[in-house]
């Protein structure tokens, strides 16, 4: 059975985000996959990597159980909401804790790196209160940049997918249900192209 995590990072256990999530995993488990869910704010381990990358940190015993589950799976999904049009700090922190050199990447010669997420899907969702208009023409789409390219891609995901949701404070009921009814075809379509090997053309 295939196995996706799915990490989120909203502080509140009733958010919109939340439900996002259980949409989400509601939707993989439909395609047979075996969801790992870890919601960050609730897990205990230091955010801050102290010390140096040659002599990491030992790991705590919830980001081991997040280290494990990400080896073990085919697709990882992130679901935040966009804060300073970036990661919540707690979602910062675990990539800065996890994603280490010589485990998520390493520089080969000539200083390009090498990403270890090869045969590894991803997907970000990301909900904020801005319109999307002023999000890309303000922020220059900063997610793009620094989440999508400058981690996944740089640490080898095979593809990396977004759904951003935009203007959040003022969605109504009517297009909060149909965001969770895409959610929940998106988990099914994400955890069947990593079941049945489907080639999916990265949208991002």
């Amino acid at each position: 059975m295939t196995t996706v995590t799915l990490l989120t990072a909203h502080p509140e256990e009733d958010s919109f985000n939340a439900k996002l999530a259980q949409a989400w995993a509601r939707g993989a488990e439909r395609a047979g996959a075996t969801v790992r869910a870890f919601d960050l704010p609730k897990l205990k381990f230091d955010p801050v990597l102290r010390g140096t990358f040659r002599e990491p940190m030992p790991d705590e015993p919830d980001l081991a159980a997040v280290r494990a589950a990400f080896e073990a799976s085919s697709h990882v999904t992130w679901l935040f909401p966009t804060w300073w049009s970036g990661l919540p700090a707690v979602m910062k922190g675990l990539v800065d804790r996890l994603l280490l050199p010589g485990w998520a990447f390493k520089f080969e010669g000539g200083g390009l790196p090498t990403g270890f997420m090869k045969g590894k899907t991803t997907r970000y969702v990301t909900t904020m209160d801005s319109p999307g208009y002023w999000y890309h023409l303000w922020y220059g789409d900063a997610l793009a940049g620094s989440f999508g390219r400058g981690t996944l891609r740089f640490c080898g995901f095979s593809r990396v997918e977004r759904t951003m949701i935009y203007d959040v404070r003022h969605l109504k009921e009517g297009p909060r249900a149909k965001w969770l009814a895409r959610l929940e075809r998106e988990g099914q379509r994400d955890a069947a192209a990593v079941t049945r090997a489907l080639p999916v053309a990265s949208n991002f």
